[in-house]
This record gives structure tokens, C-alpha cells and sequence, in this order.
């Protein structure tokens, strides 16, 4: 997949594409789906006429044999062609999952960290990501079925056009009105999705503080359910109203369609029943050509507003990626870390400002500061000071600043993805946690060293350095136990528990700079303070840097760079920051008392 202006071809192409096989049995099926009832219509007024003859004692009774065998070979193939069309429904599906899906991932990977941050273009990635197999494999189903009933209407209407022509034309005249009518109502129901999709990303995130297991204790302790719960109602309603004026206008659409189908098909009958006085239509013919109509009628005024309203629905979809593919990626996104580490030697700031998009409030002004090989730094200040903005500038997750960001002299625009991914290891605030095994969730650390013997040794290490061997060894499966809440016998962490195997998977990569960024907030200070003071003396030699709240593991830091209104306003070692008595020492004696 690729940049490209996709449209209605595409419902086609793309199945084509990633699943040929069983796009083409389902084609196939469905054309056949489209000839075989107009077959049906014709044997089964050969059936009519032949048993009206046989009683009439002008044929005799063998000669219905044929159109009866026909009759009943058809009515078996349409019921053998829905089991089997289901059948390969399944198999398209994950076909596309394995494929179709995997290019929709990695295209999401490569995109760059701002669109994560930016609502608009969440809304569409979620839109574009949430089972797009399953989307494609519903177009094309759709698409094909269409396609079907639009051979069946023109069989119908050259049948007619032989017999009455001008009965063809009221049906062609009626099928035209109906068929625009439901795209409108298509392109109104996908609308209504997109305004709904600014409302459902925050229900759903009610919905899960109302009923996941970790906010359980809270919802109890702080009696705060009901008012979630009144949010949740507000945004789920304005959904849900949203939805049903769409709805509403659609169905009353719908209704006036299939009035006008019916009448449609009672006044082409009626046109029928001259020619049938007159002979000129066989008895047989007129009843299996009455009998299509009124089943027509019926599917126009249903099925084709279904088909159609899901082709104009879909329309819009391919409106969505072809904005989702011209999404800027990042490139490299999806390599690993280079293999040869980068020595950090300097990372200096020379006036670096940075603003989050679609904002005008500078984060970062004019900011600089320099960073030594082998020195431990910390970076204090109120929050939304930009500490955590600045570790999201040296992991080049942005690079839309002003300003220099240099590393080893060289701006960091020089350096390729991979090498900057082997530059740094982070831990930040929140995390990932992976429900793999224990071992896997500390050896990510490394990925290039994952499958090496050696690595068990280090995995030992970094569980002693984070105090987790209790843990461990309580475990069914030791380090095969699964941790989280998905697989039978796994085990679920508490969120203290979750920090220390965070910064165990940052032990176990050899990066020159290690950078920490808030997160043992869910440990006691006193074991922050342990934690920081272990991993500084498991960095000598390596650079870090610390981001905290809570001042006592600062005291470990070489120097300190206290962030506000987005530049430094003070540095320094813990000492002569103290002596300096300023904002540093304020914040630092308003937190002794927690370490007393």
C-alpha cells in the first residue's frame, strides 16, 4: 500500500490483490448469483406452460421431466452457492487479516510521533485501523452482491423489453430513482460516523475507568462512579442521537422507497396482463415474471438500499485512506537499533523552542544546556514545564524544532533513526506493559540480543538490581510465567511491580544514555530514592538522566537543570542549588518531611 487516490475500484482491487484466489471464487459466485434466478424465471415458466399442456392432454407426461429437473438443479445450486459463499467469506477475511491488515500496521508505525498526539488525525487512524479486514471483506461481499442484483435487474429488464418494452422502461426509470436515493442515504450514514467517532473515543474511555479492574479500588474508595457514569451517558447519548436523526431520515427514506417499488411492480404486472389476454405472453411466463417482480420490488426496496448505502459508506472509508496513506512516515521507523552503539560524548541544546502542533504556546523557549559523557544529570520543575518534551526532542520522536540539537557535535537531523533508537534507553512514566512472559517483558530491552545465551545471565542481573527475585520466584513459571490478565495462569502486577520490570528492560540495553523519565511514581520515595541510587551505580560510565517530582533522587546528580516556563532557570549541584535558596531549594524543603 501506498500513497494513492483510492476509490470505488479499489473495493475491488484491493482483494484482488491481497487475497486473488478467494476474491475470485466469490466473484465468480456472485455473477452466477445473478444469472441463475432470470434461469429460474425461464424454467420455471417452461415448468407452468408444460403442466398446463399435460393437463390439457396435449403433452404427454415425461415431457416435464426436463423443466423440472431444471428447477430443482437451480433451487440446489442456490442453496449449495450460500453455504459455500460463507465458507469463502471466512477465508477472504483472514486472508486480508494476514495481509491487507499487516500493511495497515505498518504504516501506522511509520508515521510520525505527531500525528499520536493530534486528535483529528487519532480519530482517522482509529477509523482506518479498527478491523480494516473486516471492512474490505464486507465492501467487496457488498460490491459483488450488488453487482449480482444489478445482472438479475437487467436480465429482468431485457426479458421485459422482448415481451412489453415499454414495462423495461418504468422499471429502468424506477431503479435509477431508488439507486440515488440510497447513496444519499449512505453518504449521511458515514458522515454520522465520523461526527460520532469525536464521541466515541471518549465513552469508551468512560466506559473502561467504569469497568476495568485496576480502577475498582478507586471507584469504591472515592465514590466516583456515578458521576463517570453521567459523563459516560452525555457522550454515549450525543452518539447515539446523532445516529438516530441519521437513521430516522434514512428510514423514512427506506419506507417510501419500497412503497414506491411495490406500486412500480403492481403497474408492470397489470402493463403484463394485455399482452397475456392477447397470447402474445404464455401463461407460465406471466406468473414466474410476476413472481420476479414482486421479489424484485421487495430486494430494491431492501437489499439494493443496503448495498447501495454501504457502497456510498464505503466511498467515504477510501476518502479516510487516501488521507491515512498521505500521512508523513518517519524514516526507518520499523528498524532496529543499529547494532554499533553511538559513544555519547556531548548533547548540547543551543536555543532550541518547540511547540506542539496545532498549538501556538511555545513549550520550549530558547532553550540550551549541555550534557557531558559520563555525567548524571536530573531535570526538575512544575509539570507541564517541558521535561518530558525535552527526552520526546533527544529520541527524535519530534523534529519540528527551532533551534540546534547537537550530539557529538552533529546535529541530530544527520543521524539515521536506527542509530539514535541505539543512542538511547528510556523509561518513561507510561510505560508499556507487555502481557508476555516475565523473561520477554525485561530481554525487549535488548532486541537485537533477545535470542542470545548470554542474555540470561543479564536478565538475572537486572531482576537483582530492581528487587524483583521475591517475585520471580513466586511465580508458577518463574521467568515463563505470563504476566497480565489474558492467558490462563498468568500473573498480574501491582503498578509498583510494573516500574521496577519498566526499568529491568532498561538495564538490559547497553546504550550510552539512559534516561528515566518519571517513572517510579507508584513506589514509596524512600524506594524511588534506592532505585535511582542502584541505577546510577549500574550506569558508571554510561550517561543519564533523571526526571523526577520528587527531589531526594536528584541529590545523586552530577547537575541539575530546573525547567520553567520552558528554558532553565537555575542549575546546578544539589548543594549549590540548596545554597542558592531559590525555586530548587523551595521544592526541596517542601519535600523533606516524606523522607524523615
Amino acid at each position: 500500500m501506498q500513497k494513492n487516490m483510492y476509490n470505488t475500484f479499489d473495493i475491488i482491487k484491493i482483494p484482488f490483490k491481497f487475497a486473488p484466489k478467494y476474491a475470485s471464487i466469490i466473484g465468480i459466485q456472485k455473477i452466477l448469483d445473478g444469472v441463475v434466478p432470470i434461469l429460474q424465471v425461464l424454467a420455471t415458466a417452461k415448468f407452468i406452460n408444460t403442466a398446463i399442456n399435460i393437463l390439457n392432454k396435449e403433452m404427454s407426461f415425461n415431457q416435464i421431466l426436463i423443466p423440472l429437473t431444471l428447477v430443482v438443479l437451480l433451487i440446489f445450486y442456490s442453496w449449495m452457492s450460500n453455504q459455500l459463499i460463507k465458507f469463502m467469506e471466512v477465508k477472504l477475511e483472514i486472508r486480508l487479516r494476514d495481509t491487507f491488515r499487516v500493511n495497515i500496521t505498518e504504516k501506522r508505525a511509520k508515521l510520525k510521533y505527531r500525528y499520536i498526539e493530534d486528535n483529528y488525525t487519532w480519530d482517522l487512524i482509529s477509523r482506518i485501523a479498527k478491523e480494516p479486514e473486516i471492512q474490505f471483506k464486507d465492501a467487496y461481499m457488498n460490491f459483488m452482491s450488488m453487482t449480482a442484483m444489478c445482472i438479475r435487474a437487467i436480465s429482468l429488464i431485457v426479458l421485459l423489453a422482448i415481451n412489453v418494452w415499454w414495462s423495461a422502461i418504468v422499471m429502468i426509470i424506477i431503479s435509477v430513482i431508488l439507486f440515488k436515493v440510497a447513496v444519499k442515504n449512505g453518504e449521511d450514514s458515514y458522515e454520522a460516523q465520523r461526527e460520532v467517532s469525536k464521541y466515541r473515543r471518549k465513552y469508551e474511555y468512560y466506559e473502561d475507568i467504569l469497568t476495568r479492574r485496576e480502577s475498582a479500588a478507586e471507584r469504591t474508595l472515592f465514590q466516583y462512579t456515578n458521576d463517570i457514569n453521567e459523563k459516560w451517558e452525555q457522550q454515549f447519548e450525543l452518539a447515539r442521537k446523532t445516529f438516530y436523526k441519521t437513521n430516522l431520515k434514512n428510514i423514512t427514506r427506506s419506507r417510501l422507497r419500497s412503497i414506491l417499488a411495490a406500486i412500480s411492480a403492481m403497474i408492470i404486472v397489470i402493463i403484463l396482463l394485455k399482452p397475456l389476454q392477447m397470447e402474445v405472453l404464455s401463461l407460465g411466463l406471466f406468473i414466474s415474471l410476476a413472481n420476479a417482480l414482486f421479489e424484485f420490488s421487495n430486494m430494491v426496496s431492501w437489499q439494493l438500499t443496503f448495498y447501495v448505502n454501504e457502497l456510498a459508506e464505503n466511498k467515504e472509508y477510501l476518502k479516510d485512506m487516501n488521507e491515512f496513506f498521505c500521512l508523513e512516515e518517519k524514516e526507518e521507523a520499523l528498524c532496529k537499533p543499529s547494532s554499533e552503539n553511538i559513544e555519547l560524548k556531548s548533547l548540547e541544546f543551543k536555543n532550541v523552542s518547540f511547540k506542539y502542533p496545532n498549538t501556538e504556546e511555545y513549550i520550549l523557549k530558547n532553550l540550551s544546556f549541555t550534557i557531558k559523557e559520563g555525567g548524571h544529570y536530573a531535570f526538575v520543575g512544575v509539570n507541564g514545564a517541558g521535561k518530558t518534551t525535552i527526552t520526546k526532542l533527544i529520541t527524535g520522536l519530534y523534529e519540528n524544532f527551532k533551534g540546534e540539537i547537537l550530539i557529538n557535535g552533529k546535529s541530530i537531523r544527520e543521524y539515521e533513526e536506527s542509530q539514535l533508537k541505539a543512542l538511547t534507553s528510556v523509561v518513561y512514566q507510561d510505560f508499556a506493559k507487555y502481557y508476555i512472559s516475565f523473561k520477554d517483558n525485561i530481554s525487549l530491552g535488548n532486541i537485537n540480543s533477545m535470542c542470545e545465551q548470554h542474555q540470561n545471565k543479564n536478565i538475572e542481573n537486572a531482576i537483582k538490581i530492581m528487587e524483583l527475585n521475591d517475585i520471580c520466584e513466586n511465580m508458577p513459571n518463574g521467568l515463563e510465567t505470563n504476566l497480565g490478565k489474558i492467558k490462563g495462569g498468568s500473573v498480574d502486577l501491582s503498578g509498583g511491580q510494573w516500574q521496577r520490570v519498566g526499568m529491568a528492560r532498561s538495564i538490559m540495553n547497553d546504550a550510552s544514555l539512559r534516561i528515566l523519565d518519571e517513572p517510579t511514581s507508584s513506589l514509596d520515595p524512600i524506594s524511588e530514592s534506592n532505585i535511582y541510587e542502584q541505577f546510577e551505580k549500574l550506569s558508571k560510565g554510561n550517561t543519564t538522566l533523571f526526571i523526577s517530582h520528587r527531589l531526594a533522587s536528584t541529590q545523586i546528580a552530577d547537575e541539575i537543570f530546573v525547567i520553567g516556563n520552558g528554558t532553565i532557570i537555575e542549575k546546578g549541584s544539589h548543594q549549590k542549588l540548596m545554597e542558592v535558596d531559590g525555586f530548587y531549594a523551595e521544592m526541596y524543603k517542601s519535600q523533606r518531611s516524606w523522607y524523615l
